[in-house]
């Protein structure tokens, strides 16, 4: 006998870098269990309507600037959970009308939160190591530490595509790839990369509804207008360079902290200085908004 098929809208919501999590009754299916919201989609309802009635009905607000998240299907003992997850972000000013018991909870706490198996995927996108090693030597994967991934910046030549391909998908998971190279990848390869680099040429080309839906996507951002449109467009997570003087790049101003600390306080994604880091700088660069810090030479 088939199992019946229940149709779920969720919302990831977001606000300066954390998110937006309620708990599951023991009634509940799945219940005892930390969730986002949501709930079933009603018949003659598309999944994206649904979103938007769940968070009204159920946190309080009324959010109409979505994103497609991803499509989760999860199959439990008694039922197939189809999940349809949009992203939204949060405005300050709405913060004081969202209701009880939902609760703001950084990308770090989601990892320790109980969570029914079908929402493992989400957290597992949503949070990200604090540390970026750039760099085009593939050999750097063996070096990098649990809380470090590797941006292999190279530009994708067949050579390097033949090089990636033997690798384990456990040690693809660990790595970032540009967009050219991610393309030439099979699907096996490009399920398992940790996420997509934009250039900012490239992020300012791009339009909502362009980028993959269910796939990670890191941005290169040397202004505010380039952050903000890597937010407005889906991306989900944003390298901002040069902080300070760098030895490669000494003809380019450098933002500075003050500078960056504002910039990254009108976005609400993670945001990761690049440019003149240092092994000791991840906590300094917290204090100033950064979700991390990203480097060729400091790791």
């Amino acid at each position: 006998m088939s199992k019946p098929i229940i149709h779920v809208a969720i919302a990831i919501l977001l606000h300066q870098n954390k998110v937006l999590v309620g708990w599951r009754e023991a009634k509940q299916h799945q219940g005892n269990t930390h969730e986002f919201p949501g709930g079933k989609v009603e018949e003659g309802e598309s999944p994206l309507e649904a979103c938007r009635r769940e968070i009204y009905e159920e946190v309080g607000i009324g959010l109409h600037d979505w994103l497609a998240f991803d499509v989760i299907a999860h199959e439990y003992e008694d039922v197939i959970v189809k999940l349809h997850v949009f992203h939204a972000t949060v405005p300050t000013a709405l913060l004081n009308e969202i209701q009880q018991p939902w609760n703001w909870y950084s990308r770090e706490e989601l990892l320790n939160l109980n969570f029914p198996k079908a929402n493992l995927a989400m957290i597992q996108r949503l949070y990200w190591p604090h540390q970026i090693k750039i760099s085009d030597q593939l050999e750097t994967l063996t070096q990098l530490r649990q809380d470090q991934l590797l941006y292999w910046r190279v530009e994708g030549t067949t050579a390097q595509v033949i090089e990636i391909s033997e690798l384990s998908v456990e040690k693809l998971s660990g790595m970032i790839v540009n967009t050219d190279l991610y393309q030439q990848l099979n699907s096996i390869q490009q399920q398992a990369i940790s996420a997509i680099h934009l250039q900012q040429s490239q992020l300012m080309a791009l339009k909502r509804g362009n980028l993959q839906v269910g796939k990670r996507y890191i941005a290169a951002c040397h202004d505010l207008a380039s952050m903000q449109h890597a937010q407005y467009i889906g991306c989900d997570a944003i390298l901002l360079s040069p902080v300070l003087p760098t030895a490669t790049h000494p003809e380019v101003m450098a933002l500075g902290w003050e500078q960056f600390k504002n910039w990254v306080s009108q976005v609400d994604l993670p945001v990761f200085a690049l440019g003149g880091m240092q092994a000791g700088d991840l906590v300094g660069a917290k204090e100033q908004g950064a979700y991390g810090i990203a480097g060729m030479r400091f790791l």
